[in-house]
């Protein structure tokens, strides 16, 4: 059962969501410097109803040690289904001939990175996906959802059932995820990927929290590792 600091903290979630788009409507920032670096080169995917700077916060981290970021502002708001989405992805690192690609993404955007993986990519560009509270299995709230947007999140969804038959890619994947997200209640652990479990409530408030930044940049050292 839900406590009520659960609640609580499920409230002060839906609330940064509110004001990060608010303010991300307010103030349209752009990515001054982002493409510099010597690392290993960053794309970020942002979910359903999200701009790129919902990601800001870990991109910000990620680029001060060194790797170049990379955004997608013909996603805009990420409205499209996944597999559109997946071919703009894409096609911005096909064009670019990005390698070594570490896909940082959040929840819709989890699965759009999938999608890359299994039917996308294929000249190999992408090295790893690291996707924070992604439902990757769907969730049971999609079935209520307003619109088609988010309906094709329901576990039944023909998309997500076929990303979801593919276990090869999954060794490639660091899912991330809070220990309650109210959007996913049946929680974003993948078989086969490396799953870490933080501490947290909330499906948009850890993105920008240090517990998720020393997953991700533990992630990216192991992905290095490997290679």
């Amino acid at each position: 059962m839900i406590g009520l600091r659960d609640i609580g903290l499920t409230v002060v979630d839906r609330g940064y969501q509110l004001s990060e788009q608010a303010r991300h409507l307010l103030h349209r920032r752009v990515d001054d410097g982002y493409s510099a670096g010597s690392g290993n080169p960053v794309l970020l995917v942002p979910g359903v109803y999200e701009t790129w700077q919902f990601l800001r916060p870990v991109a910000d981290r990620l680029h001060e040690l060194g790797h170049p970021i990379h955004i997608l502002p013909e996603l805009g708001y990420n409205r499209k289904t996944v597999t559109a989405s997946a071919a703009v992805a894409q096609r911005y690192l096909d064009m670019l001939d990005l390698r070594g690609v570490i896909l940082v993404a959040h929840s819709k955007g989890g699965l759009i990175g999938k999608h890359m993986m299994v039917l996308d990519d294929r000249d190999g560009r992408i090295a790893t996906l690291i996707a924070v509270n992604t439902p990757f299995g769907g969730s049971i709230l999609a079935r209520y959802a307003p619109n088609a947007a988010l309906r094709a999140f329901s576990p039944a969804d023909e998309t997500l059932v076929s990303l979801g038959g593919n276990l090869a890619a999954n060794e490639r994947i660091t899912s991330i995820y809070s220990r309650l997200d109210p959007l996913i209640p049946g929680g974003s652990r993948l078989a086969g990927a490396t799953n870490i479990e933080l501490p947290l409530v909330g499906h948009f408030r850890p993105l920008a929290s240090r517990e998720l930044f020393d997953a991700v940049e533990e992630s990216i050292r192991a992905a290095e590792g490997s290679q």
